[in-house]
């Protein structure tokens, strides 16, 4: 099972979340996740921003607050 760092399991979550990985990936992300108490958090962040997003129209996301989100996702300070 491959171990993933706090930044390397940030890049996955988007992929976690879809059921993108593969089981290994899959295992590594829930292994760190039990583990890692501030990725858990960001993990429940990260799914409390999609719900509330998640019933907009993606056309009344502006690409501007779009990439800021992103950018802040990206940015975060990590623990």
């Amino acid at each position: 099972m491959k171990r993933f760092t706090c930044d390397e399991l940030v890049e996955l979550l988007t992929a976690y979340l879809e059921d993108a990985l593969d089981q290994a990936e899959r295992d590594g992300v829930q292994a760190h996740l039990a583990s890692c108490e501030g990725c858990g958090r960001y993990l429940d962040q990260f799914r409390a921003t999609i719900v509330a997003l998640g019933d907009r129209p993606q056309e009344k996301l502006s690409a501007d607050v779009r990439d800021r989100l992103m950018s802040a996702f990206r940015q975060r300070q990590r623990h």
